[in-house]
């Protein structure tokens, strides 16, 4: 069962009565959001509307925006591609940096290291990666510079969670797949990518094969549109055509 976009299961009841009252919008909060972000980070919870609502506090109070607060923020909107909360979250951040960090791309030039805008770039490229199911690369990306570790360092199972985001992915457009390209995206081999498909994800190793069972997303099905339209209706709209002036 979903939930809706502003509710959170794991939400703490001093955090659901400040989204919910004038309190939201008072920079004295800031620091409990924060120290809640951390616990997302800690705990592998999630809740998109109280980051969001974070953000729109620094935007408000922007002597108040904390770059490592920020960066995981958008650390954490990675791991529930492909939902929209990674742009969501970049549309509330200052826009000196967004500017910034498109001028660099547009450049072919790094942002200054260090800062917001750098962190923007290089969560943006994983982002893409994500979002173009290009896995084997989103991989080869975070694991080929340190500056990807240390930004997602604060987010504990990162690399669980992307593997598991990118096998709900998987299950709902898929009916199998080849092993060896399945462990490419999902960048482990062995019997820990057995253990994974098998006890996690619950699909079957056929041969040189990855079984995954038919549900709702990925079970092709014939759909039939027929269309109630009387000829009266088709009457009327031919006469209005006529009666339209040149």
């Amino acid at each position: 069962m979903g939930y809706a976009f502003d509710t959170c299961p794991d939400r703490p009841e001093n955090i659901d009565a400040i989204l919910n009252g004038l309190d939201r919008y008072n920079p004295e909060t800031t620091g409990i959001f924060q120290d809640y972000i951390a616990q997302q980070c800690e705990s592998q919870t999630y809740d998109c509307f109280a980051n969001l609502a974070l953000l729109k506090l620094y935007q408000f109070n922007p002597h108040l925006l904390q770059l490592e607060t920020t960066t995981n923020i958008l650390a954490k909107a990675l791991t529930v591609f492909p939902s929209p909360d990674f742009s969501l979250c970049l549309s509330l951040l200052p826009p000196h940096v967004l500017a910034q960090t498109k001028n660099a791309q547009q450049n072919g030039t790094a942002p200054p290291s260090g800062t917001l805008a750098e962190a923007v770039q290089l969560l943006s490229v994983l982002h893409t990666q994500l979002n173009n199911a290009q896995y084997d690369q989103f991989w080869d990306t975070l694991n080929g510079d340190d500056l990807y570790a240390d930004l997602v360092a604060d987010v504990q199972g990162f690399e669980e969670l992307m593997r598991v985001r990118i096998a709900v992915v998987v299950s709902q457009c898929m009916q199998e797949v080849e092993r060896s390209i399945l462990e490419s995206w999902m960048s482990i081999k062995g019997s820990k990518f057995e253990n994974f498909v098998k006890e996690i994800c619950g699909w079957k190793i056929e041969g040189e094969k990855v079984v995954i069972p038919l549900n709702k997303e990925n079970e092709a099905r014939s759909s039939v549109v027929r269309e109630n339209v009387k000829f009266e209706q088709f009457g009327r709209m031919v006469k209005r055509a006529y009666e339209q002036p040149a």
